[in-house]
């Protein structure tokens, strides 16, 4: 089941992320995700659409949507990858958004992946200020057909 991220899903969410952060960019300290905890958690999550995946009254991930379509964060839980959760976040957005962007690091092969299964598209490799790492601008269009 998804839906809407609640005040007392903070805690398990904010777990999530940290640990996810961990481990799919492990190419960047943990002081910075560990530095920008209160910010995502205090500021970030107030500002986003975030939808919870729960399964056995369990969250086993999130994805966040800040305005128009781009996708900030989604995580699944370290031992419920692998199993359709992401896709199944990202497909309940896509049905929500004619579009959505994202920036991944370059050196998260596995996330990009991930994406381009998904139909998004590479549009732009930039460098992210804060990181020093490389990144691409993804996007997905919905489709249109033309009668």
């Amino acid at each position: 089941m998804i839906r809407k991220f609640r005040e007392e899903d903070t805690v398990k969410v904010m777990t999530i992320w940290t640990k996810g952060n961990f481990k799919a960019h492990d190419f960047i300290d943990k002081d910075y995700w560990l530095l920008n905890f209160n910010k995502v958690k205090d500021e970030y999550l107030k500002k986003s659409d975030t939808y919870v995946y729960i399964e056995k009254e369990e969250i086993k991930g999130f994805i966040s949507i800040l305005g128009d379509g781009y996708i900030g964060a989604i995580f699944v839980r370290i031992d419920s990858l692998r199993q359709g959760i992401g896709r199944k976040l990202i497909n309940y957005v896509k049905e929500k958004y004619d579009k959505l962007t994202l920036n991944v690091y370059e050196k998260n092969m596995d996330a990009i992946l991930f994406y381009v299964a998904l139909g998004f598209v590479n549009t732009k490799i930039q460098v992210d200020e804060e990181t020093g790492e490389k990144e691409y601008v993804m996007e997905w269009k919905e489709e249109k057909v033309n009668n």
